[in-house]
């Protein structure tokens, strides 16, 4: 048996457990079977032709790498699998909450309409127009230039209310470009969910957001 053989047998079931993410029994009988593999070569080797010492080296090496690997992958899973509890019931506690997140509808409340809207880069002029369920223009707003980040904006709703169902476009421009702009809106949390590895949360409008996609807590 040469160092390569030595190699193969070990490299297959290092990187079969590898795969795997998580450390199992077979892991160290893969080190057991290289180890034993190792010694029979070292004890049947040439005298005339000693194994070279940068091969020995390389291949203990190895083992230690795969097993490191191995590990690390289960201290991984472990941290990810606590992070998720613990997001869990960091958005338990935003139960009845409002939080603002990405939407166009306008928050009525009292005779007051609230949106938001964020911008990647400053703006010479910001338009909001305010929109009928059908998409009909029903009053525009110009706010002016505006700075990088986010902002809110009032509009007296009249007789409007929260059943009106009423929404709103920005449009964000720099000399004669137009900029990106986020609409955003007001909702309520009313129940927290987990989706693979994310935690969603369940809105009052019905609409389902990521955790972490929750730009602001009210």
């Amino acid at each position: 048996m040469n160092m390569a053989a030595v190699n193969n047998v070990y490299s297959s079931n290092a990187a079969n457990n590898a795969a795997g993410s998580v450390t199992n029994p077979s892991d160290a009988g893969s080190q057991d079977r290289f180890l034993k593999l190792l010694v029979t070569q070292l004890k049947n080797q040439d005298p005339l032709s000693p194994m070279d010492n940068a091969q020995l080296t390389s291949q203990i090496a190895q083992i230690n790498t795969v097993s490191g690997i191995a590990t690390l992958n289960t201290s991984v899973q472990t941290l990810s699998s606590q992070f998720l509890q613990m997001q869990s019931l960091q958005g338990a506690s935003l139960l009845g909450k409002d939080v603002i997140v990405a939407g166009n509808k306008l928050d009525i409340a009292d005779g007051v309409a609230q949106g938001g809207f964020e911008l990647t880069a400053a703006a010479d002029a910001v338009k909001v127009e305010v929109l009928s369920p059908a998409g009909k223009v029903l009053d525009t707003m110009n706010l002016g230039a505006q700075r990088t980040g986010m902002h809110s904006f009032d509009w007296p709703s009249g007789t409007s209310d929260a059943t009106s169902n009423l929404t709103f476009r920005v449009t964000a421009t720099s000399g004669a470009n137009t900029l990106t702009s986020t609409a955003l809106m007001r909702d309520k949390v009313t129940a927290v969910s987990t989706q693979g590895n994310e935690l969603m949360l369940e809105l009052e409008s019905g609409a389902s957001v990521a955790y972490t996609s929750v730009k602001a807590i009210n």
